[in-house]
């Protein structure tokens, strides 16, 4: 299965962070539409440029540059203090958004972040359209535009989302790398730095293909471990995936934005499966089982609604994650189209410790009649269910995600509703 991987980019995001504060607080106007930068001191002047907007840029600003040489270039340019504590706003709501797409986030800066789209890819029906959803719903609900990045290698989704902007998508594969990335001049290259470029001017290298083209140990002999570094990003060689933090887990969930509004229960319980899988799955690898689980609508009003239960014993398993998800969701569910599911499991449990068992996952006594063994027809038989699911993720570790794949997600048919509602005792709500 081919791995696929964005890179989102914040456009300007200083400045365009504190244009949206100060239009926010009055100011009538934006930073982004006038010739400004964020940075420095702005009674000393002095300091360096840490964002510039689109008009200062055209006047040849460029970041990292002192102040006063922008100046000189643009002597009308307004400056504008940074605010780090807004920076940190900005991007704690940002990754919070984009955590509704997909949980496996690489953040690497306050302003950009790597993304997994392998994982939810049997959810969109391209790239392409989850990168333009994404694009666009940071836009319309945060205010500020981004660059989607997309790639089969880490580095040229970093390289794609670099590319002409604001608000754009674009792709880099390794076999587009010829005619997209090979033209461009040594210096656009990820982590190649003045220094190497004058090394490479040198060897009469001055585009990215003639260092791709170029001998790898005469790179070796005068950049040293750097310059094969260089040379592997300009060839495409990456092999790196996106780290996701493992932090200690108060809760697990995932939650999607459907492509387009879900407007009918089977299709909902379909989207609910999906995302069980996700939760579960990431229960398992973290070795913990859940106590509660929540399921949350988001309708295309941005009306949100939740509902939790407390399962009777805490649980891994997809099924059961599933069937009580879809319970909450017919509870809470008014009829209004929706954009957005999601679900969460808490009150987490290490595997191995001691936990309190239900009657339902005790087995049935041989010597039962009819009467007691009605008690526990339609649950889940619990120990094959953990060995099926144990098989079911060791199978995708191997081969990939898309390698087994349920029936009902393929043919558009979800679990019948009322086997859940039987399958799953009440809860606490």
């Amino acid at each position: 299965m081919e791995r696929i991987i964005f890179h989102i980019d914040v456009n300007s995001a200083y400045l365009s962070w504190s244009a949206l504060e100060k239009l926010h607080n009055g100011s009538d106007v934006d930073l982004r539409t006038i010739p400004a930068i964020i940075g420095g001191d702005m009674a000393k002047r002095h300091g360096v440029v840490l964002a510039k907007s689109i008009p200062a840029r055209a006047y040849g600003v460029v970041t990292g540059e002192p102040i006063v040489n922008a100046l000189r270039k643009c002597p009308g340019l307004m400056l504008e203090p940074p605010d780090h504590k807004l920076y940190s706003r900005r991007s704690r709501e940002l990754m919070t958004l984009l955590s509704d797409f997909s949980p496996d986030l690489e953040q690497v800066s306050v302003d950009e972040c790597y993304m997994d789209y392998t994982p939810i890819r049997r959810q969109y029906s391209s790239p392409e359209e989850a990168a333009h959803m994404i694009k666009d719903r940071v836009r319309q609900e945060l205010g500020f535009t981004v660059n989607v990045g997309i790639s089969d290698r880490k580095v040229l989704a970093k390289m794609a989302s670099d590319f002409r902007k604001p608000d754009l998508v674009h792709t880099l594969y390794a076999s587009e790398i010829r005619h997209k990335l090979w033209p461009l001049p040594v210096s656009s290259l990820f982590m190649c730095g003045h220094s190497s470029v004058e090394t490479l001017r040198k060897l009469e290298i001055l585009t990215i293909g003639d260092l791709a083209c170029a001998d790898r140990s005469v790179i070796s002999a005068h950049l040293k471990s750097h310059g094969v570094l260089l040379w592997e990003y300009a060839n495409g060689i990456d092999d790196s995936g996106v780290v996701v933090e493992q932090a200690e887990a108060k809760g697990i969930g995932n939650s999607t934005t459907l492509s387009q509004d879900a407007a009918d229960r089977e299709t909902a319980h379909r989207v609910l499966l999906s995302l069980a899988e996700s939760v579960a799955g990431r229960l398992r690898r973290s070795g913990q089982s859940a106590s509660m689980v929540s399921t949350e609508i988001k309708y295309n009003t941005f009306k949100k609604v939740s509902h939790q239960t407390t399962l009777l014993s805490p649980t891994s398993q997809t099924d059961i994650i599933y069937q009580t998800a879809c319970c909450l969701f017919d509870e809470i569910w008014d009829g209004t189209p929706i954009r957005l599911l999601g679900i969460r499991s808490s009150k987490l449990t290490a595997e191995g410790e001691p936990v309190q068992l239900s009657l339902f996952d005790l087995p049935v006594p041989a010597q039962n009649g009819p009467a007691e063994a009605s008690l526990y027809a339609g649950r889940p038989a619990s120990r094959r269910k953990e060995q099926l699911d144990q098989a079911l993720d060791a199978i995708r570790s191997r081969y990939g995600a898309d390698a087994v794949v349920r029936g009902s997600l393929l043919s558009g048919r979800s679990a019948p509703a009322q086997k859940a509602k039987k399958e799953q005792p009440e809860g606490d709500g």
